[in-house]
């Protein structure tokens, strides 16, 4: 195997931007995002590898993304949260809050 190379991947739906590390392994090459543990590829080229990344990079994050927005109303519904809001209306009637 040859040296792990780095490059980076957009991912526009949040704009961040993450580091892509691909590595040539005999006739194909390999790579992994170290931030998203689930994204790893092979392919037999590296723009095909890249583009994989950068899809399996989008597939993983938009999950994420789901199940935290559905744990979030679940949370919400079951009421988890409605500390905040009586921590919120607490601080506004005592003053401790500032208009922007």
């Amino acid at each position: 195997m040859e040296r792990v190379q780095t490059t980076t991947i957009q991912y526009t739906d949040f704009l961040e931007t993450y580091i892509a590390h691909i590595q040539k392994n005999g006739d194909g090459w390999i790579g992994w995002i170290p931030e998203v543990p689930e994204v790893k590829c092979e392919e037999s080229s590296r723009q095909k590898l890249l583009e994989t990344l950068e899809s399996e990079l989008h597939t993983v994050l938009k999950t994420e993304w789901e199940e935290w927005c559905k744990q979030f109303e679940e949370d919400v519904k079951a009421g988890k949260l409605d500390y905040l809001s009586e921590k919120a209306l607490e601080d506004l009637r005592a003053g401790r809050c500032k208009d922007l």
